[in-house]
């Protein structure tokens, strides 16, 4: 069974944050949409409910085999290999997520924080640290990405607890914090949040904020203008978002921006790095 048999269609318009966007450097789009397309095929093939765990299995290692060019047939991973070695830069970024994807096949409950951040180290801070590959910047700005991305990446998964939960079997809230709150995994399958769990979803919202505390300050540590202008975007709907999770229940309603909110949110936040804030 292959990547393109496991597809979900989804694309980068489907994403909560924008991807490439018109804000990029044309010259750097081309290897940010390979990484995306990469990361994209080897995620549909994780979440798919259908296939066996063998066959997902099989099928990422199917992708790490082309990408380290070992081996042919996997589209998205050649495709991101021709981009890696038209620019010398390393596989260790898509490594990371296929260990990522590898682990959302055969683990279904993270213990605590940190065993969810260090997930996240794997699954989202290393597509921050391509796109900063890409455009030459210093790795002194790994830190500030690498909080952003983790941000971004539990944002995720609040917004889609009760989906993961009843489609995948999955729970991305940590057992210690659930636990905590007095709130259970069961309670992720109901129409509307218990309590307990919205107590849990709210401290989660709460560490989630102090990354993004962490990574306000990225964007100004980005030499490439453009780059910093997207991230100045990502950074504030991002915020915005953790304050509705906040407040909202990700089970009763979909806790999202709508088109004419994101766009608001986006030309204020690029408008405040323009202008040196």
């Amino acid at each position: 069974m292959s990547a393109a048999d496991l597809a979900s269609g989804k694309g980068h318009r489907d994403e909560n944050f924008p991807v490439a966007s018109r804000l990029i450097r044309p010259a750097h789009r081309a290897p940010i949409m390979a990484f995306y397309r990469f990361a994209r095929a080897a995620d549909d093939i994780a979440d798919n409910a259908d296939a066996s765990e063998a066959d997902k299995l099989a099928a990422l290692g199917a992708m790490r085999a082309a990408l380290l060019g070992h081996a042919a047939g996997e589209p998205t991973a050649e495709a991101l290999r021709v981009q890696l070695l038209a620019r010398e830069l390393e596989p260790t970024h898509a490594l990371d997520l296929l260990a990522a994807f590898e682990q959302d096949v055969t683990r279904r409950r993270r213990r605590d924080w940190d065993d969810l951040i260090g997930y996240c180290r794997l699954s989202a801070m290393p597509v921050g640290r391509f796109v900063l590959d890409v455009h030459g910047e210093s790795p002194s700005a790994w830190s500030a990405n690498d909080a952003l991305c983790a941000a971004l990446q539990v944002i995720n998964h609040l917004q889609d607890c009760g989906g993961d939960y009843r489609d995948l079997g999955r729970v991305y809230l940590p057992d210690s914090i659930l636990r905590a709150s007095g709130a259970t995994a069961e309670d992720l399958g109901r129409p509307a949040a218990t309590p307990a769990l919205l107590a849990a979803i709210r401290q989660c919202a709460a560490r989630t904020r102090d990354l993004l505390a962490r990574s306000r300050g990225f964007a100004r540590e980005i030499r490439d203008r453009r780059l910093a202008l997207e991230v100045a975007v990502i950074q504030r709907l991002a915020e915005d978002l953790v304050d509705r999770l906040s407040h909202q229940d990700p089970l009763a309603e979909r806790v999202a921006h709508r088109k004419g909110e994101a766009l608001r949110l986006a030309a204020g936040a690029a408008f405040a790095r323009l202008l040196g804030r």
